[in-house]
């Protein structure tokens, strides 16, 4: 299993891919498929059948995992930085390795 350097809760932006040049906050991490759901990138719409949850059914849009390859961490001020990690401490924390700052 690798150590992944994107969490639930970061704000990401695409580098890569059809939706790249977007932004958004990592809503679910993947960790064995190596993937990340972002909110609102790589919408996917998925038809759905009458359910009692959904008696209508139809087209529902949501978003499609998106591998984190793809995606870039932000910095507090808005630019795209590589994960870099040091202890502070006893806390082992994340940094940017751009601005240095602990994210």
């Amino acid at each position: 299993m690798t150590k992944l350097k994107i969490k639930t809760g970061d704000t990401v932006k695409v580098i890569a891919g059809d939706h790249k040049g977007s932004e958004g906050l990592v809503q679910k991490v993947f960790i064995e498929k190596n993937k990340a759901i972002v909110e609102g990138v790589n919408m996917v719409k998925k038809h759905t059948k009458p359910s009692a949850q959904n008696p209508q059914g139809g087209i529902v849009e949501k978003e499609a995992p998106i591998n984190l390859s793809n995606l870039s961490l932000l910095t507090s001020k808005g630019e795209t930085t590589r994960v870099g990690y040091r202890v502070e401490g006893d806390k082992k924390v994340r940094f940017s390795k751009k601005s240095n700052e602990v994210i």
